[in-house]
């Protein structure tokens, strides 16, 4: 029997076990392998379905976050949602699926009586598939194709548009290209023609999106996959399948990637190795002169490459950290010396190089960052180093690396670990925010016996604000990401996040906030639902990256404020118990509210905090000054 029939029985003993959630670590595992062919997937969405009714035979939920998630596509859309639903769960989702009747999701979408609305989805794909207008004839003119791309985009609006009225996340392909070239070389020279027709109607849709739709590229994965392996003519016309059965692996985890990073499931650091991984040889055996990196040898180029990869990350917002066994020094004298080292010292967050194992280090690396385990991607090229680190932190995202380096930055860009929903201003200053904060830690360690010097030292200046339109995607991202420092581990989309900021019935504030050191950004994010006399606080979160700095006695006082002009005569707190935020359960009472009766509207657990606002708030110390519009 093969190896691999060998582990999907294994796999299939343990849907069937007591615990038959254990499948998720090895089928992660797989899923991190080579990509999987369509065969390979479909067994383990069986298997998926096997423990999914193992546990309910038990009683026992599916462990990971409840996901309500829609499929309307233009064409047949049954094997693109078993696939989603396969990637998703292995990611920690708990799914919940519906699809709309074949051939009636414009249907679906233009009757608020329809069953989407019945069932109510967090996310929706809108898979159009070829279900577009087709371009006018060759040789129109540019004034018709340019009215021919307003009328399918305003077709687009007229969609969109009620599913941001029901603060639905839409995540839509755009749309791909065709393989055949009637007009050869000058098929983009010709505006008319299929390829420069939908190529201008794919970017329209990108300018068109806002706020509640994320548009999912799908002529690139198309087109990395191969648009003659992509499409399979024969298997459209015979069922109205959209790509090749081969192609819906790939298909279906770019798509759950995305829709995992609109949930705050994108991974948020890469760790990693030095000695054959950032550079050929080891450093400490070869010398810093005998290590492979650069020009002169293809390896060495690869090498660089790789390197020039993980650089751009860290411009996009992914914190970099290094773990190496190395003596600090030597490990170092890369960085500092190396004439061809694309990455230096200033774009490490974190830099560990000594003789402790990397699960050891990994979790030191984790505490520094104030990140969780479940954020980090750790790339070694020793098998059982990275074997290590699996079996110690499953959290962990350890990718298989192939042996030859100039294939390392495709295998981890493949696996989509750092998919982002959207790109703000934030998320390019992340990895300095990250190295302020280490020196932050430096001042504090210096200032051990004076905590109180040490926070009027920063000089810090804060700015609390109504939540903007360009405060919207950080918002989201942190409402999405943080699990520490969050009082109801309530998560929202993008297009709730927008329906509660223009609502006036609701008070939501974000808080930025800068120090001598270097500036934080976007760090906290509170929404408070005004109730006849009361405020009640329905989200309460804040970056790691600033506990213990005053921020949230400063937001205290800021709605207590907030409260007191607005004639109301309560703050009411609530506090969720989650398997990461004990951090917060006596935030209330630190700011001198008290315990009270849940109400109904209350979830089971809950613990409730009440504060009269006429009453004087205690006497907080906090060294942070509000800057005032």
């Amino acid at each position: 029997m093969s190896s691999a029939a060998t582990s999907f029985d294994t796999l299939k003993a343990t849907a069937r076990s007591a615990d038959p959630w254990e499948i998720l670590g090895p089928m992660r595992r797989i899923l991190e392998g080579k990509d999987l062919d369509y065969s390979t997937a479909r067994i383990l969405f069986r298997i998926v379905r096997l423990a999914r009714k193992t546990s309910r035979a038990q009683s026992k939920n599916a462990p990971g976050a409840p996901l309500r998630l829609a499929v309307l596509a233009g064409q047949t859309s049954a094997q693109l949602a078993w696939a989603l639903d396969l990637y998703l769960t292995a990611s920690g989702f708990e799914c919940e699926l519906y699809e709309s009747p074949f051939g009636a999701w414009r249907q679906d979408i233009l009757n608020p009586q329809s069953g989407l609305y019945d069932f109510a989805p967090n996310v929706l794909i809108l898979a159009p598939g070829s279900d577009a207008a087709p371009p006018p004839a060759v040789g129109a003119s540019e004034e018709e194709v340019a009215a021919a791309i307003e009328r399918e985009l305003s077709g687009w609006r007229e969609l969109w548009r009620p599913l941001a009225q029901a603060a639905i996340q839409v995540v839509q392909d755009d749309f791909v290209l065709p393989s055949l070239r009637p007009l050869g070389s000058q098929e983009r020279n010709i505006s008319s023609s299929p390829s420069a027709f939908y190529s201008r109607l794919n970017q329209g849709l990108r300018d068109e999106a806002r706020g509640h739709v994320n548009i999912h590229d799908l002529d690139h994965l198309a087109s990395w996959v191969g648009k003659r392996q992509w499409f399979d003519e024969r298997l459209y016309h015979h069922s109205k399948q959209a790509c090749a059965l081969e192609a819906i692996p790939v298909y279906a985890s770019s798509l759950a990637a995305l829709v995992g990073a609109l949930r705050g499931r994108s991974r948020r650091c890469l760790i990693l190795d030095l000695d054959n991984t950032l550079w050929g040889g080891v450093i400490g055996d070869d010398g810093l002169e005998a290590i492979r990196l650069g020009q002169g040898s293809p390896e060495g180029e690869a090498f660089a490459a790789f390197q020039r990869y993980a650089l751009s990350l860290r411009a996009r917002g992914v914190v970099l950290a290094v773990c190496s066994k190395n003596e600090n020094a030597t490990a170092r004298r890369a960085f500092e010396d190396h004439p061809d080292m694309v990455l230096r010292l200033s774009d490490i967050a974190v830099f560990v190089a000594n003789w402790k194992d990397k699960a050891h280090n990994i979790r030191s690396i984790a505490r520094q960052l104030e990140l969780g385990l479940d954020a980090m991607v750790f790339v070694d090229d020793n098998p059982a180093e990275r074997e290590l680190v699996r079996a110690e932190l499953p959290e962990v995202a350890v990718p298989e690396l192939p042996e030859d380096p100039a294939d390392y930055a495709g295998a981890i860009d493949r696996l989509r670990y750092f998919e982002a929903a959207a790109f703000t201003d934030d998320d390019t200053r992340r990895a300095d925010y990250y190295a302020g904060n280490a020196k932050r830690a430096q001042a504090r360690e210096a200032s051990a016996s004076d905590l109180e010097g040490f926070l009027a030292g920063l000089e810090m200046v804060s700015k609390i604000r109504e939540i903007t339109p360009l405060d919207l995607s950080r918002s989201t991202q942190l409402i999405n990401k943080t699990n520490q420092f969050n009082l109801t581990l309530q998560r929202m989309t993008i297009a709730e996040v927008q329906q509660v900021a223009g609502d006036p019935r609701y008070l939501a504030r974000t808080v930025r906030l800068r120090d001598r050191l270097g500036d934080n950004g976007l760090i906290s994010v509170v929404i408070g639902r005004i109730q006849e006399d009361t405020l009640r606080l329905e989200l309460w979160l804040m970056s790691c990256r600033v506990l213990s700095r005053g921020v949230e006695e400063a937001l205290f006082l800021h709605l207590w404020n907030e409260a007191k002009a607005r004639g109301l005569e309560r703050l009411r707190g609530v506090y969720i118990p989650g398997p990461r935020n004990a951090l917060v359960q006596d935030h209330y009472q630190h700011l001198g509210f008290t315990e009270c009766e849940p109400d109904s509207s209350d979830p089971q657990g809950a613990k409730c905090w009440e504060f009269r606002v006429a009453a004087e708030p205690p006497q907080l110390r906090t060294f942070i000054q509000e800057e005032h519009p």
